[in-house]
């Protein structure tokens, strides 16, 4: 049987570090699920905003949430007053002091995550898969991809048997350790049923000078807190 690892769980401590970045000792359980809580509660509110991914940091009595998102003006609002609003909702699903980090992707055709929410969104607009896909997949081509992999699985085109069909370009080395791979998963809820898409991003090998950087989560560069 085929085994499948999760690229980014794959490269943990090598080149990408961890999303809740925090140490407990018997407090473990109650602190995972706030960070549960408090993603699941940004990604429902805030999904049309392109949210990549959130990093929780905690240092005492505080907790820092970084948000990577690839439209920062809708996180932040007028004046902050969006941002505001979200601090006052993520502080009733802890007892820390919370801060926000806003973290702009300045290359959102590029993200993973935010390849797979797309193509999802247009198989939900009921455009064909393979257009949504080929689109996707040039765009991010262009944009300077080293190499891209898009997998649909599902009722594609209403079929009646359920199916998955790929499309890739460039190399996508998944078994080398130094190679950058962004990962995303999404889902399209048509009217004949979830059609699930995952993407992978060949954005190039990591260099030893930069490896340090990435494990401190410092790739983006904050925009607004």
């Amino acid at each position: 049987m085929g085994q499948k690892v999760h690229p980014y769980g794959f490269r943990l401590g090598i080149i990408n570090g961890w999303q809740s970045s925090w140490f407990a000792q018997r407090n473990y359980a109650e602190m995972l699920h706030e960070d549960l809580r408090i993603r699941n509660h940004i990604k429902k509110k805030l999904y049309h905003a392109g949210i990549s991914r959130i990093i929780v940091e905690r240092r005492a009595d505080k907790m820092s949430v970084n948000i990577h998102t690839a439209r920062p003006g809708i996180l932040i609002g007028k004046r902050g007053a969006e941002v505001e609003a979200l601090r006052k909702e993520l502080a009733e699903f802890t007892s820390n002091e919370v801060f926000i980090n806003i973290r702009e992707i300045r290359k959102a055709e590029l993200d993973a995550q935010l390849i797979a929410e797309n193509v999802a969104l247009q198989l939900e607009r009921r455009v064909a898969f393979r257009r949504a896909m080929k689109k996707a997949l040039g765009s991010a081509m262009k944009f300077g991809a080293q190499g891209v992999k898009i997998r649909c699985a599902g009722r594609l085109g209403g079929s009646e048997m359920s199916r998955n069909e790929q499309y890739r370009e460039g190399r996508v080395p998944l078994h080398t350790l130094r190679a950058g791979i962004d990962f995303g998963v999404a889902q399209a809820k048509t009217t004949y049923g979830v059609i699930g898409v995952k993407a992978w991003v060949f954005t190039g090998y990591v260099p030893d000078s930069e490896i340090q950087q990435q494990r401190l989560g410092q790739t983006a560069e904050p925009v607004g807190t």
